[in-house]
């Protein structure tokens, strides 16, 4: 049996024929982290326990994402032991995480979190400073698009002139994002001045040893997410993907709830429909602020 490498049997996972770009460039963000830390080890090295501490520690991602990440992980565990690099998968039958109530996470139709008027606010202030990063929390918060996907697009899919953009989302299916004129702005700055030219990746980064520019991965991203609102009592605990749900709360009443599942690429119509539960959330909450101050008076 060889001893190869994470690194190298990432390659031939990523290598094979069939792949459509999208999906390989879901792969390749979905396997960077892992890549970074254990892409030297020998595969025999990545027992179960290794890889569980791994799976526990991408505690940042949302429930969703986080079985995204596992699911590929075993999906490239298959592949190894498909061709003899192992004898046996170490995370078989090894249980996915579950929906953390207390992080405003579910599986079913709870309510979804939010940024309100007060948290953007001040996130836009604290974000400003970081071109790259106030570009991308403009597009999330405009567009209503997931991360993953700006991190996938390439400049040549963004058409500047009409503020829209096309992605592959989940189930392989394609649909265009809008963006407002103010996320245009910020965005056509970060293109002109900080964006290296030489890469065909929307969103690009140096690498600080090599020099070599590559597309930016998600890990760099949340480290500065997580640099800028960990201690700020205002912006703590939220996560990237709260401000595509910020987007869809923001349009729920202002559309049909069937324009709205198409803009946020929902398979599933129950899925949108959490959003007016927000929205009914939100305004009771009104109302009660609302009775108080008249009882004040």
């Amino acid at each position: 049996m060889s001893s190869k490498v994470l690194a190298t049997v990432a390659t031939e996972f990523l290598n094979r024929p069939g792949y459509a770009a999208s999906t390989l460039k879901s792969y390749e963000l979905t396997l960077l982290p892992l890549l970074q830390q254990y892409g030297s080890l020998p595969l025999e090295l990545l027992t179960r326990e290794v890889l569980e501490d791994y799976l526990n520690s991408l505690q940042q991602l949302s429930y969703t994402t986080h079985r995204r990440h596992q699911a590929i992980l075993q999906s490239l565990l298959n592949f190894a032991l498909e061709r003899g690099h192992i004898k046996s998968n170490p995370i078989a039958h090894l249980k996915q995480r579950k929906p953390d109530a207390q992080q405003g996470e579910s599986g079913t139709d709870e309510l979804v979190r939010y940024l309100t008027p007060e948290q953007l606010q001040r996130l836009y202030q604290r974000v400003k400073p970081d071109r790259r990063l106030h570009a991308l929390v403009r597009l999330l918060h405009r567009s209503g698009a997931r991360i993953a996907e700006l991190l996938a697009l390439d400049l040549a899919n963004v058409n500047l002139q009409d503020c829209k953009f096309q992605v592959v989302g989940k189930g392989n299916k394609r649909r265009w994002c809008f963006y407002s004129d103010d996320a245009a702005q910020v965005l056509a700055e970060y293109i002109q001045y900080y964006r290296h030219p030489s890469s065909q990746a929307l969103f690009t980064a140096q690498q600080p040893q090599s020099g070599l520019i590559t597309r930016v991965s998600y890990t760099t991203i949340y480290k500065s997410w997580k640099k800028l609102t960990e201690h700020d009592p205002v912006l703590e605990g939220l996560r990237l993907h709260d401000l595509r749900h910020t987007f869809a709360t923001e349009r729920v009443g202002l559309m049909g709830i069937e324009e709205l599942r198409a803009l946020m690429g929902h398979q599933h119509l129950q899925t949108t429909l959490r959003y007016q539960k927000v929205t009914s959330s939100r305004a009771e909450e009104v109302a009660k602020q609302a009775l108080q101050k008249l009882l004040n008076l």
